[in-house]
């Protein structure tokens, strides 16, 4: 683990906000891993089986446990946590516990991992459809406890099918960042992330239920945790790799995932602002910021038509669905991407 690093990307922040941190003896703090799952069985069962080996790598630092959250209302999470669940106790001794949510929304369901985790220090998200790879829990503890961060956030490294077509592969969303172990973040997302739950809980922090439909809840939750002087990490070694499904290889996916984040990007500028002049302000710069990304990626577009490159088309297109996507906030609409998933509940 790259420890030096680490001190050193901090030291300048401890610096400017010194407070005190890990004052206790750490010890072998209590970790719940919080796996949030809808219908998805199979796909949480290899998740689930992978889980319980990466968090028996971490038994020397941390007590664990596995908890999985079920936002079905029909409970159909139950069967496969009980099979696995029987396997993993009798091989490795580690705990799977099982919660229903029935209230529909993912913020409801984070809710529900915190409020289960009232007795762990810790508190790792991962998605129901990724795997953890080797190292991976232990990577964000050791970066936790070196660095006294509030949170760590690690990589997901998205896995395309083959044969997808190089416009669909180059969007962003298959490519997210790295970066350098102990960069500070403003935000994070919680498909990798670790919190420390007494600073979620020194802050007062939950995650928003109404954004169910819209999303962007861990945008703004993680902002608030920053905003309350909290700092987010970044663990280059942990990763959870994202087998992507076909459905989400197509251009209509791309377009309507570009249009969904400019709008969810520009309503969480809003809601985070403190201020009713800051919220105006916020407003008046997505009236304008939308329609500029809306000019710049059309002109980028069409020198990628001109020289024959998908990937600069892709790139030009999806800049000018999330311009939309941000004007149209500015403007007052929600575009609420998971209804279809919410009326299907």
């Amino acid at each position: 683990m790259t420890v030096q690093r680490v001190r050193g990307r901090l030291e300048q922040a401890e610096a400017a906000a010194p407070r005190a941190r890990h004052a206790a003896p750490l010890g072998r703090p209590v970790l719940t891993v919080a796996i949030l799952t809808f219908r998805r069985p199979e796909q949480l069962r290899a998740n689930l089986q992978a889980v319980s080996l990466r968090v028996r790598e971490a038994l020397e630092a941390v007590e664990p446990r596995i908890l999985v959250v079920d936002n079905d209302p029909a409970g159909s999470a139950r069967p496969v946590v009980d099979a696995v669940r029987r396997d993993a106790e009798a091989s490795h001794g580690i705990r799977i516990a099982y919660a229903h949510e029935p209230r529909p929304g993912i913020p409801a369901a984070r809710n529900r991992a915190l409020d289960e985790s009232a007795g762990s220090r810790l508190l790792a998200f991962i998605d129901d459809d990724e795997i953890p790879q080797p190292g991976w829990l232990t990577a964000l503890v050791d970066v936790w406890r070196e660095s006294e961060a509030d949170a760590v956030m690690g990589r997901v490294v998205a896995q395309l099918p083959e044969g997808v077509e190089p416009w669909v592969a180059s969007s962003e969303f298959f490519h997210r960042a790295s970066r350098e172990t102990g960069t500070l973040l403003p935000a994070a997302a919680t498909g990798n992330l670790l919190l420390d739950l007494r600073s979620v809980r020194r802050a007062g922090l939950r995650f928003d239920e109404s954004l169910g439909l819209t999303g962007g809840e861990d945008t703004i939750f993680t902002r608030l945790l920053v905003r309350a002087g909290g700092r987010i990490v970044w663990c280059q070694e942990s990763v959870t790799l994202d087998p992507v499904v076909p459905e989400r290889t197509t251009r209509d996916w791309v377009r309507r995932r570009a249009f969904a984040h400019g709008n969810t990007l520009q309503h969480t500028r809003e809601r985070l602002a403190p201020t009713p002049a800051l919220r105006v302000r916020a407003r008046l710069g997505g009236l304008a910021g939308g329609p500029a990304r809306i000019v710049l990626g059309a002109a980028r577009h069409a020198w990628g038509v001109c020289t024959r490159d998908p990937v600069r088309q892709q790139r030009g297109e999806s800049q000018v669905r999330r311009g939309w996507g941000v004007l149209t906030a500015a403007m007052g609409h929600r575009f609420e991407e998971y209804r279809r998933r919410e009326a299907e509940r």
